[in-house]
């Protein structure tokens, strides 16, 4: 693996790679992977969760091949763990730009504009009046017709939570939000603010210019105290790490190409539920290396395999 493999996939190496770590049980499996290539590069398995000493420790083993080729680090793509910024200084340096994963920044914020939608429907629910049991008088009549127009609100707030978070409403969705978020204008503002948030990855913007509008909108967040508790994720120095990538065309903006090997990984596991341990953990990994190693050789076989078929077939 630290011979023959690696030199064929440091052989179009890209320059930018993704790193992150995936716990399975006791153990921890870090990773590199080219993030543009989607080739995977080194790993380690660790029976411990990991530190900054084992993820320097990680990172030198990494710059020494590089080196060893004449190879150059450009970017580097990771997750808002704090395991990673103090290691990518010290061992690759300042120079080396650290993109923090759009997805998993965007994915913070949106679980808080949920979790301040389940507050509201909460708070609308305590105002529910109670309804007695008997012949209704008029007064009893208004009350059940409003804890009516509250439950339906409720159910329409849950039913459409997710027009809040997504990232392009059709005209129907927002005719949608715009009925169901009468009376209740902060929400409104919490629906402007995510527009806002999106609109900071635009590509055609640079990062200094992503970074003022951010600058602005985190001012107009602190004007509204009841969302800006909402919204402390906006504040996050991730958040201005995630738009390191306006500035380098070639740069992901996410972690995507780690993050597919993990999936790949939990699949496997799945499937193959006795692999569990350090050494077998290590080997099944390599062995899936290998298996993407010849890939292409073994679609040019099968293209190969299939052409002849073809050509038996019409032969006969």
């Amino acid at each position: 693996m630290a011979t023959d493999y690696l030199d064929g996939a440091l052989s179009d190496f890209s320059g930018y790679v993704a790193a992150d770590e995936l716990y399975d049980g006791p153990f921890c499996v870090l990773s590199i992977v080219d993030n543009r290539t989607f080739r995977k590069l080194i790993y380690e398995v660790l029976d411990h969760d990991p530190t900054h000493a084992d993820i320097i420790r990680f990172f030198w083993r990494f710059k020494t091949e590089l080196d060893r080729r004449g190879l150059t680090l450009r970017g580097i793509t990771t997750d808002g763990s704090a395991l990673y910024p103090v290691p990518i200084v010290a061992v690759f340096g300042a120079d080396v730009r650290h993109q923090v994963c759009e997805f998993h920044v965007i994915q913070e914020l949106t679980k808080a504009v949920l979790r301040a939608m389940a507050k509201v429907r909460k708070a609308l629910k305590a105002t529910v009046p109670v309804v007695g049991r008997g012949r209704p008088s008029v007064a009893t009549r208004r009350a059940s017709q409003r804890k009516k127009r509250i439950e339906k609100k409720i159910s329409e707030l849950f039913d459409h939570r997710h027009h809040f978070v997504k990232h392009d409403l059709t005209p129907g969705e927002k005719r949608v939000l715009q009925r169901i978020t009468r009376g209740l204008p902060h929400l409104r503002t919490l629906r402007d603010i995510m527009n806002e948030v999106y609109r900071l990855f635009d590509r055609r913007c640079r990062t200094d210019t992503a970074l003022a509008k951010l600058a602005k909108l985190r001012r107009r967040v602190r004007r509204f105290k009841h969302v800006g508790r909402t919204l402390n994720k906006l504040f996050s120095s991730n958040l201005d790490k995630a738009l390191t990538f306006l500035d380098d065309s070639l740069l992901p903006a996410t972690s995507n190409a780690v993050e597919r090997g993990f999936r790949r990984h939990r699949k496997m596991q799945k499937s193959v539920y006795r692999v569990r341990t350090r050494t077998q953990i290590s080997r099944r990994i390599a062995l899936d290396m290998q298996r993407d190693s010849r890939a292409e050789a073994r679609t040019l076989t099968t293209r190969s395999l299939h052409r002849e078929r073809h050509k038996s077939a019409i032969a006969r």
